[in-house]
């Protein structure tokens, strides 16, 4: 593996130095497709909170970074969302103040092992090295728009694979960030991703992918 790339942005806080929080289940039809199952062992009730995971260090990779992908890893899945880059110490903020502690938005491929599991989800599914592709910048909220407005196309090998729709959400943005800094502190840096759609693309060894939406830009990644 190569040395890793930093990750500059042109606005605040300029690098990514925190932790990056993937939330699973935040989606509607991702919630939906459990169905009944969210019900019984070992769920027993439908998620009263986030359910977050960690995309560690090693998951970091930039646009047009390229992943390793292990050789029991029959493919890899690609979760298209945005990361909400936090821009000051948030802890317990309203609703309706949730958004002012950002610095703004930015395009996240989350890339995984596909596995069933959502109860104890394995770090080797979720934290494979260069996993977690972030870029190419961060977008201030007064550019993005409404962020439940957003569509990220997703191609692979140039050819149309999906649209990502982050109006879909269980939880939108400011009442994610709301929520999970009810229990936990994010600071500057910190990367919250909103979550992603339950059919997610798949992606072999040797094929590039893309996503793109209107003013975040386009990201592109590679499987080796």
């Amino acid at each position: 593996m190569g040395e890793a790339l930093p990750l500059i942005f042109d606005d605040p806080p300029y690098r990514l130095s925190g932790v990056v929080y993937g939330t699973l289940l935040n989606s509607c039809d991702a919630l939906g497709r459990i169905g009944d199952a969210v019900n019984q062992p070992p769920y027993k009730v439908a998620p009263q909170a986030p359910i977050l995971y960690i995309k560690s260090r090693n998951t970091l990779s930039a646009d047009g970074g390229q992943m390793e992908m292990a050789a029991d890893a029959p493919a890899l899945q690609i979760g298209a969302t945005l990361g909400l880059v936090i821009g000051k110490t948030a802890s317990r903020v309203s609703q309706e103040k949730a958004l002012s502690y950002l610095a703004g938005v930015t395009l996240v491929a989350d890339l995984s092992v596909p596995h069933d599991s959502f109860y104890r989800p394995s770090v080797r599914f979720v934290a494979q090295d260069n996993s977690c592709f972030v870029g190419p910048r961060v977008v201030p909220l007064a550019e993005t728009g409404s962020l439940e407005e957003v569509s990220i196309q997703v191609t692979i090998d140039d050819e149309p694979a999906t649209v990502a729709s982050m109006s879909n959400m269980v939880r939108p943005a400011a009442q994610l960030l709301a929520a999970v800094t009810d229990f936990m502190t994010l600071q500057p840096g910190d990367i919250l991703l909103l979550g992603v759609s339950a059919d997610l693309p798949r992606i072999a060894k040797g094929q590039r992918f893309s996503i793109h939406a209107d003013v975040f830009g386009r990201l592109q990644g590679a499987i080796v």
